[in-house]
């Protein structure tokens, strides 16, 4: 029998809060960092030379088609296993492990949404910026990625709501994380149902106050959001006779 009474006990308790707290702060480093390195990898596989186009392209090619679970688990068994060395071992804590494995996979997936940003902006923009005695790298910085940002963000967005429920892969190596919390404490209580539904009710909220930020930062972006907009105020009846609108601005 499902007991809402756990629910309720369970919502704001400690071992919940913290395991928010672990989400939070998890994603948010693996995204940052997933961002830059994708930065990187974009503007390697973006460049003339085969030296630093095919390393990034190999790297897009191993992380994105291989499952997520894979590389964690290769990271927390395997390696140790390979090296057969004390301090790796140490080094490789459950912490640690999901930041790499989590940064390395979302750096693939950000490379090629960066390259698709970076490619959205005429190519006339750096010619002009060069023509105006600035440098690539100034360019790009200057010139290109603000433009860029536009194209960029939502993706971006959509990337880091995916990351915070993906921080979920975590508890298969023993991360208390929200979902390692709700199946370390339901397990010793026999209420892992009740307590994944208390999971559920902080991913939701991550996720929906994230949507929320992601709107935000959108509408920063947008070139016209300064402009005042004329708002056609019409009537029902307006609207279907065509006629008789009025303007506010």
């Amino acid at each position: 029998m499902f007991r809402w009474d756990v629910v309720w006990q369970n919502l704001f308790s400690t071992p919940f809060v913290t395991a928010a707290w672990t989400t939070l702060w998890l994603s948010v480093v693996a995204q940052v960092i997933g961002v830059l390195l994708g930065l990187l990898l974009a503007l390697m596989r973006m460049s003339r030379s085969p030296f630093l186009s095919l390393p990034a392209r190999f790297y897009i090619w191993l992380f994105r088609g291989s499952p997520l679970l894979v590389q964690i688990l290769i990271l927390y068994t395997g390696i140790p296993e390979l090296f057969h060395n004390q301090a790796v071992t140490t080094f490789l804590s459950a912490y640690v492990v999901i930041l790499i494995a989590f940064s390395l996979n979302e750096g693939a997936y950000m490379a090629e949404i960066m390259r698709a940003g970076i490619e959205s902006v005429d190519a006339g923009q750096m010619e002009a910026a060069k023509a105006l005695g600035m440098r690539s790298s100034l360019g790009m910085r200057r010139i290109v990625l603000p433009q860029a940002a536009r194209v960029i963000v939502p993706p971006l967005g959509n990337e880091f709501n995916n990351m915070l429920k993906t921080t979920s892969l975590a508890s298969v190596i023993g991360l208390l994380e929200l979902t390692g919390t709700a199946q370390t404490i339901g397990s010793i209580s026999f209420t892992t149902f009740e307590l994944l539904i208390v999971a559920t009710a902080y991913y939701l909220l991550l996720t929906t106050l994230w949507g929320y930020t992601q709107n935000w930062i959108e509408k920063r972006l947008d070139p016209n959001r300064n402009q005042k907009v004329e708002v056609e105020t019409k009537s029902l009846t307006t609207r279907m006779v065509g006629f008789g609108a009025t303007r506010s601005k």
